[in-house]
Formats: C-alpha cells, sequence, structure tokens
C-alpha cells in the first residue's frame, strides 16, 4: 500500500512539475515560449510583403469553423440563401434566355470563329459586362448569386459567350475600380463598362510566372515623361503577357507590374512593389490583337506586349498612393472572383451534361434495354448525378458567403478546385455514357465542346495541381487556425519584450487548442461520435452526419497542428501529405455546403438519395485522405500515435452503396421535379436542337414504356406474329400488336412517335468527304453557315443552321 501511495505522489509531483511551467505565465515565458521563439525565428523564414499580403488577404469563415475541431454548426445554418431580386429573376427570365437563343458552341467555333457582332451588341446594351457595376455607375448592380445564375446558364448552351461575360464581372478592371479606385477613375471608367462602351482585360499572366503569378517580371520604373504636351510624373513599363482573355478585342488593358522608384521620386523606397493600372489600348507601344486558340475554344484570348511604355500616375490603379499595392489588392478581388465564375461555369457545363446524357441513357436502347439501366452505365451515372448535386452546392453556398460581405480566400481556392474536378469526372462519365454521339462533332453534337475545353477549367486561375498540393492547405493551415498566424507575426516583431509576449500568448492559446483536439479526436473515434452534439433543427436523417464531420474536424486539427509541428517548414516541402490534408479540409466544406443545401431547399424527400451519396463518398474520401497521412508521414512512431488516436477501432467508412447509387441513377433517367431541381438553369432551346429533341425523346420513351410491356407480354403469350421478314424490324411488331388489338390506335401513334424521336436523338452529324472544305457554305446572303447532314434529321438541320 505504501509502494502505491509513493509511486501516486512520485507521478503527482511529476505531472505538477511538467504542468507548472505551462500554465504559470513568468514560468512559461522563461522556460518554454522564449526559448520555442528564438528556434522559430531561427527557422522560419524571413516572410516578404508579397507573402504576407497573400496570407492576409480576404477573410476567414466557415473555413475557420472547419478548422477549429468543433465547427459551430449554427453559424453555418444561419447562412440565407440569397434570392434573386425580381429584377434579376427578370433578366435571367428574358435577357440571358435570348443571349442564349442567339448563340450555339458549334456555330460560335465553326462558323464565326468569335461571337457575331450582333451578339457581341447585344451583350453591351443589355448590360452584361457591367452586373458588378453598381446602378449609380450605370451598372446593374447584381448580387453575387445572380452573377452566379447568369453565368451558370450561360454555360449550359455555349462557353464563348459565358467567358466572354463571366471576365469583366470577375478579376478585372471593374472589380479593382469599385475597391481601390480614386473617384475621378470611378466615374471615368465605370460607366463605360457598364454600357459596354469600354471592352476590359486584364494581364497578370507572363511566360515566366504562371500560377506563381507574385514573381512577375514585368516591371516599370516611376520617372518624368510628356503626356497630352506636358510633363508629368509617371512610369515607363515594359510587359510580355499570354493568355488573356478579352485580350484581342480590349480597349482598356488592366496590367499587373512590379514597380521600381531608383530615383527616390516618391520616397526612400526602391522595390515599390506589385502594383495595378488601366491603359487604353489605344495608347502609343501597346502591342495587342493577336489570339490565341486554347483547345478549340474561340473565346477571345491572347497576349500583349509593350516596351518602354510611358503612363501617367493617375493611371495607376488609386493614383500614387496604391503603388506597390497590388498584390493584396489582386488577392482579395480573387478570393471574391474566384469563387463564383470558374465555379458557376463549370456547374453550368456540368447541368447540361447531366441532365442531356441522363436522357440519352433512358432513350438509347441495347439489347432491347434502355442503357441507363445496365449496372455499368448505372454506376457512371451515379457519380455525374451526385457529384452535381454537391458541386452546385458548393457553388450556392460560396455565393451566399460572399453575398454576407465575405472575401473568402480559402473557401474560393477550394471551389475552383473541386468544382472543376468534379466537373471533369461528370464531363468523362457523360463521355464514356455517350460513346460515339459524344465523339463525332457536329451541330448535333452536345458533349463535345465541354470535353475538349475542360481542361482550360482545370489550368486558369490556379493550376489545379498546384492549387491542391501548395494552396488549399498551405494558405488554410495559417489562415483558418486560430493561433499559428499569430505566432508567426510575434517572430517578425522588433521589440524582444513585446513579441515575448505576443508569442506567449498565442502558444498558451495553440496549447490548449492542440490539447482539446487531441482528446476531441480520440473521444469521438473510440465511440464513432455517437455523442457528439448535433445541430437541433435539422433533418433527422443528417444528423449523423453532423458528428462525422465533426469528428473529421477534429481529427483535421489534430494531424495539422502534428505534422507543422513536427515536420516545420518541411511540410511545404511535404507537397503530398500537404494536399492529402487539403483534401480533408476541402472535403470537409464539401460535407457542409452538401448539409446546408438540403436544409436550405426544404429537405426534400425525394432528392435524400442525392444528399446521402454526396455525404458518405466525401467522408469515404476524407478518411481515405486521413489514411493517406498517416501512411506517409515520414516518422513512423509519429504516425502509429497519430493512427492510435484518429482510427483506435479502424476506418468506419465505406463507398456509397450499389443500392444507394441506383437511386441516384434513376433519379438522373426519369422525368420529375429532383431532376429539375437538380438540373434548374439549363438552357433547354427549340425543340429541334439538340436538348430539346433529347427531352422530348425522352418523355416519349417514359410513355411508350408501359405500351411495350404490353407487347413483351403478348409475344410471349403467343398473341402477335413474332416472325419478322428480312428487312422487318421493330415497326412491324408494333403492327402486329395493333392488328391484334392488343394495343389501341392512340397507343401506335405513341410509339411511332417514341421511334422517330429516339433515331433522331441518337444519330450524329456526317460530312462531305472533305472535311476543311465542306464544314462552310454562304447561304443567298453571302453568310457562312454550316453544311453538316445528321444522317436522319433534316428538321435539326434546317433549325441549327
Amino acid at each position: 500500500m505504501n509502494t502505491v501511495l509513493a509511486s501516486l505522489a512520485i507521478l503527482c509531483i511529476l505531472v505538477a512539475l511538467a504542468v507548472i511551467p505551462l500554465v504559470v505565465p513568468p514560468l512559461r515565458r522563461a522556460l518554454v515560449s522564449g526559448p520555442l521563439l528564438r528556434v522559430f525565428r531561427k527557422v522560419l523564414p524571413p516572410m516578404s510583403q508579397t507573402e504576407r499580403e497573400a496570407l492576409e488577404a480576404g477573410t476567414v469563415g466557415w473555413d475557420g469553423e472547419l478548422f477549429r475541431g468543433c465547427p459551430a454548426w449554427d453559424e453555418l445554418l444561419s447562412i440565407a440563401r440569397t434570392k434573386l431580386t425580381a429584377e434579376e429573376q427578370h433578366f435571367l427570365d428574358h435577357e440571358v434566355e435570348t443571349l442564349c437563343a442567339m448563340v450555339s458552341d458549334w456555330e460560335t467555333t465553326n462558323v464565326h470563329r468569335d461571337l457575331p457582332p450582333h451578339v457581341w451588341q447585344y451583350i453591351k446594351d443589355h448590360g452584361f459586362l457591367g452586373m458588378i457595376i453598381p446602378k449609380a455607375y450605370g451598372g446593374l448592380g447584381f448580387s453575387a448569386y445572380a452573377h452566379s445564375q447568369v453565368i451558370t446558364k450561360l454555360s449550359t448552351r455555349c462557353a464563348t459567350v459565358a467567358v466572354t461575360v463571366l471576365v469583366p464581372n470577375s478579376l478585372g478592371p471593374g472589380e479593382l475600380l469599385l475597391h481601390y479606385g480614386t473617384d475621378e477613375q470611378k466615374r471615368r471608367y465605370l460607366p463605360r463598362l457598364a454600357a459596354g462602351l469600354e471592352i476590359p482585360c486584364f494581364a497578370l499572366t507572363s511566360p515566366q510566372a504562371g500560377s506563381d503569378a507574385a514573381s512577375i517580371p514585368d516591371w516599370a520604373v516611376v520617372c518624368w515623361g510628356e503626356h497630352d504636351g506636358q510633363r508629368v510624373l509617371g512610369l515607363r513599363a515594359t510587359w510580355d503577357k499570354r493568355y488573356i482573355t478579352l485580350g484581342p478585342v480590349a480597349t482598356l488593358l488592366g496590367l499587373a507590374f512590379r514597380a521600381y522608384d531608383p530615383d527616390h521620386l516618391l520616397g526612400e523606397r526602391e522595390d515599390l512593389g506589385i502594383s495595378c493600372a488601366l491603359i487604353p489600348t489605344s495608347h502609343p507601344g501597346v502591342n495587342i490583337g493577336r489570339r490565341h486558340m486554347p483547345l478549340n475554344a474561340v473565346f477571345q484570348n491572347g497576349p500583349n506586349s509593350g516596351r518602354d511604355v510611358f503612363i501617367p500616375m493617375d493611371w495607376v490603379i488609386g493614383g500614387a498612393p496604391m503603388l506597390g499595392k497590388g498584390w493584396r489588392m489582386l488577392m482579395e478581388c480573387l478570393a471574391a472572383g474566384r469563387g463564383i465564375s470558374l465555379p458557376s461555369s463549370n456547374t453550368g457545363m456540368a447541368k447540361l451534361a447531366v441532365r442531356a446524357t441522363g436522357a440519352y441513357a433512358r432513350v438509347r436502347t441495347q439489347f432491347k434495354t434502355p442503357i441507363g439501366r445496365f449496372e455499368g452505365i448505372e454506376e457512371a451515372l451515379t457519380r455525374m448525378g451526385g457529384n452535381l448535386y454537391v458541386i452546385d452546392a458548393v457553388r450556392m453556398l460560396t455565393a451566399a458567403i460572399v453575398d454576407r460581405g465575405e472575401k473568402p480566400a480559402v473557401l474560393s481556392g477550394i471551389a475552383k478546385l473541386h468544382i472543376t474536378e468534379r466537373n471533369r469526372e461528370i464531363i468523362n462519365d457523360a463521355m464514356d455514357i455517350a460513346g460515339g454521339k459524344g465523339i463525332c462533332m457536329g451541330p448535333s453534337n452536345f458533349l463535345g465542346a465541354a470535353y475538349m475545353q475542360m481542361p482550360v477549367s482545370i489550368t486558369v486561375e490556379g493550376a489545379n495541381v498546384l492549387t491542391r498540393s501548395l494552396i488549399v492547405f498551405g494558405q488554410g493551415a495559417i489562415r483558418c487556425h486560430p493561433y499559428v498566424l499569430r505566432e508567426m507575426a510575434a517572430t517578425q516583431q522588433g521589440d524582444p519584450r513585446q513579441a515575448l509576449r505576443e508569442f506567449d500568448a498565442a502558444f498558451a492559446g495553440h496549447l490548449r487548442f492542440f490539447i482539446a483536439n487531441t482528446l476531441r479526436a480520440l473521444g469521438t473515434s473510440m465511440t464513432f461520435a455517437q455523442f457528439v452534439r448535433a445541430p437541433r433543427d435539422v433533418a433527422p436523417e443528417t444528423r449523423r452526419y453532423y458528428r462525422q464531420l465533426t469528428r473529421f474536424s477534429a481529427a483535421l486539427a489534430f494531424l495539422a497542428d502534428v505534422s507543422m509541428g513536427t515536420l516545420g517548414g518541411a511540410l511545404k516541402r511535404k507537397e503530398k501529405l500537404s494536399a492529402r490534408l487539403g483534401d480533408v479540409l476541402s472535403l470537409l466544406y464539401l460535407g457542409s455546403a452538401t448539409l446546408w443545401r438540403y436544409e436550405r431547399e426544404g429537405r426534400q424527400a425525394a432528392d435524400a438519395p442525392l444528399m446521402h451519396w454526396a455525404i458518405r463518398d466525401a467522408l469515404f474520401k476524407a478518411q481515405n485522405a486521413i489514411e493517406g497521412v498517416l501512411s506517409n508521414f515520414p516518422n513512423r512512431i509519429i504516425a502509429f500515435v497519430m493512427r492510435c488516436i484518429v482510427f483506435p477501432l479502424g476506418r468506419p467508412h465505406v463507398t456509397p452503396s450499389d443500392r444507394l447509387g441506383q437511386h441516384v441513377a434513376r433519379l438522373v433517367i426519369e422525368p420529375s421535379a429532383t431532376r429539375d431541381r437538380l438540373t434548374a438553369g439549363v438552357f433547354i432551346g427549340d425543340p429541334q436542337e439538340p436538348v430539346g429533341l433529347l427531352e422530348r425523346a425522352l418523355a416519349a420513351a417514359v410513355a411508350a414504356e408501359p405500351i411495350e410491356r404490353k407487347i413483351r407480354s403478348a409475344l410471349r403469350a403467343g398473341r402477335i406474329d413474332a416472325r419478322l421478314a428480312p428487312g422487318e424490324g421493330q415497326e412491324k411488331v408494333d403492327a402486329n400488336a395493333l392488328a391484334a388489338g392488343v394495343i389501341s390506335d392512340r397507343e401506335a401513334v405513341v410509339l411511332a412517335m417514341q421511334r422517330d424521336l429516339a433515331a433522331r436523338a441518337v444519330r450524329v452529324d456526317d460530312f462531305a468527304q472533305d472535311l476543311g472544305a465542306s464544314l462552310l457554305h454562304c447561304d443567298d446572303q453571302g453568310a457562312a453557315v454550316p453544311t453538316a447532314r445528321a444522317s436522319s434529321a433534316p428538321a435539326i438541320r434546317r433549325a441549327v443552321a
């Protein structure tokens, strides 16, 4: 007994000796925080101004909650879904609908090689280029959600028109002027941009600076020069840019460059940093107008350059005081714009692919069965439906967050990365299902253009491979973590005493945060999160998902702290580990968005299979990402300890079941309110055009199926003569069924219509042997039109042409 008591006493003393230095501030600063601060200052490289601005740009909101280990779900559920105003809805129903009807991908790409002049004029006259510009300056003053809805719908029709509209309303002169321009610049340019009198572009990317945009080599020197006959202070700029969308037709060039002041005309600093200016493209020395051709897409995109071009100082956005602040300007604008533009355009493409491919899979038959009923096709349709549900949820939630006034830098990066990646999966699955229908280009191909141009979205506004491996966790861990940025800032503090106080306060909080999340991660893992509090006012069928996402949030916080604490700066070079940790954060956001959407859409029971699939897929993939971290962590002892805390009882989540997948696939191929909600905003167009024709063929297929079942039953019973002469087909069987009284005259008409529509819907275009010469011909007015012949559909061809 005495031995036990002595052992307990010794244990208590040891614990006290370990804890007291951590809980008594003077001791902690002397024994722990002080030495740690000295180590941090040695191992952490100095933070450049550009790096600091990138880290501090934008705001932290729901992403911070996901990194906290115990998300406040009520915060998520308090985010209201933005509602369109009457004016925004009218614009979507009329102007956008009209614009969609004026264009097609085939004609734009193969006939005009651009938008036709009358389409350009319509875009300008109806304010499409000024959706984000306030009404006070002549713009439409639309919300981020309305902007997103417009781009989504345009993208279901024609990529070129969507890109043309989204660029001026995303990262560009308009956005920069609104937030940073002088009053004079706003009065001068914003009304002209809103009215379409100026076509803007923004030149950031250089041949030597792509994803590493901060390293742009383009430069400008502060100097005196002549402008409009007067000697004024300005800059002499030299640049070489490429991949600039709208550049070839732009009248106003936004330019990013690094400014220098070697003669100290503005102050003591020589390297002023990245800056932004507005330059009329008619200005002497500006070389612009040539075009790139990105994967056969014909939206205006090309290089521009200039050498020793003098620009007056008042062309700098914000004037001289904003010289050197361009990187922060760009990062904050990108934080909002990147969350709207590409997510919306890719969601639109995905909606078109899901709606049209789902119809095609019901209309197209093989072995006397709609191909959508084969399990192999069902598997692809399941992924398409589930992925579309989650990416549209992310699009809507991100737009709602922006409409709250936030600039979500991390969440915007996640939205761009995962919406484009999942859209790529959707397009690839759609192509597998469409087969030859998707391969053969022509006016009746609804998928080929999206398939060819998909890599453009993957590459622009931050290549996905680098966004995943360097940005999501690299930026998220510092921005979203409640203490890391404060600790890093303390190491940069010049006053040693103040630095120690700030570092000690941050470290103490960080220590409590780490201990809490370690215990939370272990506790939720041991109990499978059964005792985690879920929000009260949510659908009962979703409460378990809130608990599981909380478990993974705690696991992420724990793993992130251990990784940063043990690997330090080397974690930045461990890009695969960083990418997997970023995947966990991303999947937590995707899961959150899915649950948010389900609540905001009124817990539609018919949509529940889509929600269940999306959440289970996210949980399974998050679990696998964590497994990837544990299996590849450099220190195997630490990896073992982490596994014992995160997965002490194994990995509980499995891929969504085949039965659930079958429910999802059937929602995609059957007309229903769920299918309409899933693909809301798709431009259907003329009933003779590809999508409209597929919609009619789908309705006819559904109407014909019970009639076909009657015929098959009669055939098995011997009531219909099944013998067919050479050359006779299903039409003969239908006629025999009618003659035998198995089906009525009305049912025979339904079958005939279904056969005709199905035949027209599945056939593909063909051309004369010399494709290059026969793609176009001139009509009586001298206008170029396609000469493609759809094997079975002269009516479609006339309508498209």
